[in-house]
């Protein structure tokens, strides 16, 4: 009998190999990237506290505020990367570790991770 491993649980594999290697600190907080087929999810995490410090979403008032149509694509992605750099910077955050999540970095998470540098955080 074959055991079918689900994208899900390949997917989660991945980002506990990635996590082992990534750590978010106080002066170089951890940018954590979730994406849903209808939303994305940002943020900011400060690993040794255990704290986010900042987030963003195109489910939040204020995210879908600045999206002009659904939550679910490179738009979306790209509007959310831009705010979650701006709420970073006014909190003194301008260099972070990005956590891609698991996810290929292509299409939505890669539009948010390059907005997120054109908006003046580094990584």
């Amino acid at each position: 009998m074959t055991h079918k491993i689900e994208k899900k649980e390949i997917r989660k594999t991945i980002h506990q190999r990635i996590r082992r290697k990534l750590r978010g600190s106080e002066a170089r907080p951890r940018l954590a990237v979730f994406r849903s087929v209808a939303h994305i999810y940002a943020q900011v995490i400060d690993d040794a506290a255990g704290r986010t410090l900042v987030s963003a979403s195109s489910v939040d008032k204020s995210g879908k505020d600045v999206l002009s149509g659904p939550g679910g694509n490179v738009a979306a992605a790209k509007a959310i990367g831009k705010l979650v750099a701006e709420r970073a910077r006014e909190k003194g955050i301008t260099k972070v570790v990005f956590d891609r999540g698991g996810y290929q970095y292509h299409g939505r998470v890669k539009a948010l991770a390059d907005a997120a540098r054109a908006a003046g955080l580094e990584f």
